[in-house]
């Protein structure tokens, strides 16, 4: 589950209808019935938040969002994403990550799930984190 204060418009989550899960995108939130609107590959549609979960952060996620990889010289991970930056201490290792865009920097956010990301994302460059490559 994933607290409905979290949630963005854009945001995007895995629903579970009938047993069956599909990955989408937040498109309405309806703050009175605190119901999700997710659009997934099947159809737009109003969810509970019970029927919610978050999508990891890892790297398979990431190369979805068009990051490039660049493996450092000490063994950490560098993500970028036009002049969005994420620092993880290894391969895989995504306890620890640092982020930065021109000079702000977040040195260990809490920062576990894609919609995470994509909120502290459109904070920091004022633009929401999408599948659309740069």
């Amino acid at each position: 589950m994933i607290p409905f204060n979290d949630l963005k418009i854009g945001d995007y989550v895995k629903c579970t209808f009938e047993g069956k899960q599909w990955e989408g995108e937040v498109t309405d939130l309806n703050h009175d019935e605190k119901q999700v609107c997710v659009a997934t590959e099947v159809q737009e549609f109003w969810y509970e938040p019970d029927d919610l979960e978050p999508l990891p952060l890892n790297d398979e996620q990431l190369q979805k969002l068009h990051f490039k990889k660049e493996v450092q010289a000490d063994g950490s991970i560098k993500y970028s994403k036009g002049a969005f930056r994420m620092l993880i201490p290894g391969e895989g290792n995504f306890s620890g990550l640092d982020m930065w865009y021109r000079e702000d920097r977040r040195y260990h956010p809490n920062v576990h799930y894609i919609h995470q990301l994509q909120n502290h994302y459109a904070d920091m460059t004022k633009i929401h984190l999408t599948t659309a490559p740069m």
